[in-house]
């Protein structure tokens, strides 16, 4: 919530005047199928647009003109005979102190209010104070967007007794309902879609389809796109970018499953229509924008697994592999660094103020770390185990003991830089966001030890220089997420995902083992971070944090990734119920659906001039539009056999 401001004063009460998505059907006919595809998509684009922007309630006609996106309008009317000041404390600020919202004059007469208008934010409930030479009241109210509020304070009965009452004065509007019909229309598309699919597999339907075009080119068509995978868990050896390998070489959940969370944090990043909930969390707790980085980490490390173990069965040296990574994790690095960074929007690129870390370069040294640990255990052939060892049944996990021990070793790093490193003006094992946080106690100790090693390191001028806590916490320290404490727990996030391609590769076509194992360790980690949190948001030992990459953040969000993968090797792999479209295709493609839409972010199809900037619903059509492009874009280029490596 932005602080509010003081207006002019005035008497009586202040009143205002009042796609498509690229979701494809895995349905393939003649040639003729290409064209009305792309037209089917364009004019479920439109529809989506002209019916999200075009809904009435979303657009008041005659909201206050200085109300914003998530603001309204409080007018504080002030019947006493003194001065009162006004102070506000968001719900999400987790012990703060009171903020200065202004000052209401004392009333000119007996029943006269002198009055003053604020604007309040409507994301969070907040409370009002009201002080006086004492403290007269608080009010604890969560005010809803473009509404217009009254706040009145009088004596009871000419009594010392100060009364204060909220009141509405006008209607609010639903900032969510964009939300809704949005969901309904992608949610009819995707039914829409099934119909169709179950409908093209009908062998009468199948066969008219064969008499009407090429018969081999449609049985091509359908063998392709319609097909589903082997269930074989070999893979291409290209882990951050599959390959356009065939499908009997891969696991197609784990292309939907990574191309998931693409779509996610791509419409996240253009926006995700500007609510508070698909935005990165200020400080502790979780948010849609929060899951999505942790889930692709976690993916890579899974294909990690199955990319170096297919590359030794087919007789590649460890040294290669090793240089390969080497070589692809230098790439990654510096497209992150000179192309995917922020300081370019600003003109040409500063050295003196170049952000250093980054999404792509964190993924670059978790995917090199864990490669290097996978290649140092992992097995040539799996065939040849002893049944009869007293280990076998716990085989994926107790084969590879070095490589946890290193990681386990890492961890102690972290939690030793973390609680025990020396931090100046700061208290050991500072967790908290600084600013107005813990009573305004430590306003320069943002991150604690993460913040300080970043700054030491890097410097304040190469770090991110507007971090998330400053929206609530009012925190002015840099601090960036993606630092380098940060980094040892996102080699764990992989890891994690390496384990369960490890999984994958010792129970292969063994599906309730595989499942079975999956919910195991999903169970485990979900204990481990009921622990670490004390089942809390801001009270555990050490509170999921995505700024920090707490470890509860890891653990948290590797129970979540391994229970979703769960739902989707049933659905995709095993049941064979769902194709993975059209999350499919931009997992197939992720570095170039990654980058592409960070370097054309700012230019048409995925961004306009809008009518009403200050509109849910227009922020939310142009961002889910941006993001269909992306999953269309990498549906045609799917089609065309058309994959960028690194």
């Amino acid at each position: 919530m932005e602080r509010g401001k003081l207006k002019k004063k005035h008497k009586g009460i202040y009143s205002g005047g009042g796609h498509r998505e690229g979701r494809e059907k895995n349905i393939n006919m003649a040639q003729p199928e290409k064209h009305y595809k792309v037209f089917f998509l364009a004019v479920i684009a439109w529809l989506v647009a002209i019916c999200v922007a075009e809904i009435p309630s979303c657009h008041p006609r005659h909201k206050a003109a200085v109300v914003k996106m998530d603001e309204a309008s409080l007018t504080v009317n002030n019947e006493l005979d003194a001065e009162m000041v006004v102070s506000w404390l968001s719900d999400h600020c987790y012990q703060c102190v009171y903020q200065p919202l202004g000052v209401v004059p004392a009333g000119p007469g007996p029943g006269l209010p002198s009055s003053v208008d604020f604007t309040v934010g409507t994301q969070h409930g907040i409370t009002l104070q009201l002080n006086s030479s004492l403290e007269l009241c608080t009010v604890h109210y969560h005010f809803w967007e473009h509404g217009n509020y009254s706040l009145w304070v009088k004596n009871l009965n000419d009594s010392s007794v100060v009364n204060c009452s909220m009141i509405t004065d006008t209607e609010t509007v639903n900032s969510y309902l964009p939300i809704m019909v949005a969901f309904l229309l992608f949610t009819g598309l995707a039914i829409l879609s099934a119909i169709g699919a179950t409908v093209m597999g009908l062998d009468a339907v199948k066969n008219l389809m064969f008499r009407l075009g090429n018969s081999m080119e449609t049985e091509r068509l359908i063998n392709s796109d319609l097909g589903f995978p082997c269930r074989t868990v070999e893979t291409a050896t290209d882990t951050i970018l599959p390959g356009p390998a065939t499908p009997s070489r891969r696991l197609r959940s784990l292309d939907t499953f990574r191309g998931l969370s693409l779509v996610i944090m791509v419409f996240v990043n253009y926006g995700g229509g500007r609510y508070w909930f698909f935005r990165h969390e200020s400080w502790n707790g979780l948010t849609v924008a929060d899951l999505v980085f942790p889930w692709f980490v976690f993916i890579m490390g899974t294909s990690i697994s199955l990319s170096v173990s297919s590359a030794l069965r087919c007789g590649l040296s460890r040294f290669s592999l090793f240089t390969k990574a080497v070589w692809r994790s230098v790439q990654l690095f510096l497209i992150g660094l000179l192309i995917i960074n922020p300081n370019y929007c600003q003109g040409p690129l500063s050295w003196d103020s170049l952000r250093i870390p980054g999404v792509l370069q964190r993924l670059a040294f978790s995917y090199l770390v864990v490669v290097s640990l996978d290649l140092c255990v992992a097995w040539n052939s799996l065939d040849n185990l002893p049944v009869d060892a007293w280990w076998y049944s716990a085989r994926e996990f107790l084969l590879y003991w070095p490589a946890w021990l290193c990681v386990v070793v890492l961890e102690t790093v972290w939690l030793c830089l973390t609680f025990l490193l020396p931090v100046p003006d700061c208290p050991s094992g500072y967790l908290g966001p600084g600013g107005i946080g813990d009573m305004g106690q430590y306003p320069n100790c943002t991150g604690g030890a993460a913040g300080y090693v970043d700054r030491w390191l890097l410097g304040e001028n190469h770090i991110y220089q507007t971090p998330s806590s400053r929206v609530i916490y009012k925190s002015h320290l840099p601090f960036d997420p993606e630092g380098v404490l940060g980094s040892i727990n996102s080699v764990l996030m992989a890891f994690l995902g390496l384990q369960a391609g490890k999984i994958l590769l010792h129970y292969k076509d063994q599906h309730s083992s595989i499942m079975a194992r999956f919910l195991i360790w999903s169970l485990v980690l979900g204990i481990i971070s009921a622990v670490l949190t004390k089942c809390s948001l801001n009270e555990g030992f050490i509170p999921i944090n995505k700024n920090l990459w707490s470890l509860s953040y890891v653990t948290t969000l590797a129970c979540f990734a391994l229970l979703l993968l769960v739902l989707i090797y049933y659905t995709v792999d095993v049941k064979r119920w769902w194709s993975g479209a059209p999350f499919y295709y931009p997992g197939m493609n992720s570095i170039l659906v990654y980058v592409g839409h960070e370097v054309l972010e700012e230019y048409f199809p995925f961004r306009w001039r809008m009518a009403d900037s200050q509109s849910h619903a227009e922020h939310l059509t142009q961002n889910l539009l941006a993001t269909s492009c992306w999953v269309l874009i990498s549906f045609l280029l799917h089609r065309k056999n058309i994959f960028w490596k690194i």
